[in-house]
């Protein structure tokens, strides 16, 4: 997803060289920035805040990623990538429950590692189409994983989905919470949850929320206040 450079008045040959090249180390270093910020501050920080760190004005940024978008997927496209393998190695993984559970831990350890991320995963970004990719081949995954632990018996059968998809939002608000003064916090309640997973079911439990309903509240998450950033005014 990497846009396309744009250079008004720009001609062919040996002299628009430097201007890719100044292209190119401007995109890397807004990229690199743009990791550092999105790190430490999560993905409603703005794209001012990037454009500090970079040592660009926003009107870079913003040739360079029309959209925050497209600059969160050209930034996390490697995590992503690392989030699919996760996936993969989970399903490869020959005792069912230690798959499903093992494939759990890892995906909130990578949230933990990344605040970033941890917001990335627990969000709908319809406008970045390779990171969206991505996302659709993990839970194709994660339902195979769902069905073997199910089959094996060792899952409870009122697991679903969208159970992994709030916990994750549960544990992007712990390490929101407490990731600078205890950032090992998120293991204990994660592991708690792994175990309340196991079959068999100690009791009902109420209705997941619908598909409908839960896909909205992660598009309104979507980049927090900051989703329709312009370069006016940042």
């Amino acid at each position: 997803m990497t846009p396309r450079d744009q250079h008004t008045g720009s001609t062919a040959g040996p002299a628009a060289q430097p201007l890719r090249s100044d292209a190119e180390r401007n995109r890397a270093r807004i990229i690199a920035a743009a990791r550092t910020v999105f790190g430490r501050d999560g993905l409603s920080t703005s794209m001012a805040s990037v454009a500090r760190e970079a040592g660009v004005g926003i009107a870079t940024i913003f040739r360079r990623f029309p959209t925050k978008e497209e600059l969160v997927a050209a930034v996390f496209a490697d995590r992503m990538d690392a989030y699919v393998r996760a996936t993969a190695e989970a399903l490869a993984e020959p005792d069912p429950w230690r798959g499903f559970s093992g494939y759990i831990e890892t995906v909130c350890a990578m949230q933990a590692a990344d605040r970033g991320f941890a917001d990335v995963l627990t969000m709908s970004l319809p406008g970045a189409e390779a990171l969206e990719a991505c996302r659709a081949e993990a839970y194709q995954g994660f339902l195979e994983l769902i069905a073997r632990a199910k089959d094996s018996g060792d899952l409870r059968e009122d697991f679903t989905s969208r159970d992994l998809v709030l916990l994750l939002m549960a544990n992007a608000g712990v390490l929101s919470a407490t990731g600078e003064d205890a950032p090992d916090a998120w293991r204990r309640p994660v592991a708690w949850m792994i175990q309340s997973f196991k079959a068999p079911a100690r009791g009902p439990l109420p209705d997941p929320p619908e598909d409908a309903a839960l896909y909205q509240a992660m598009r309104r998450a979507s980049l927090g206040p900051t989703s329709t950033e312009t370069g006016k005014g940042h």
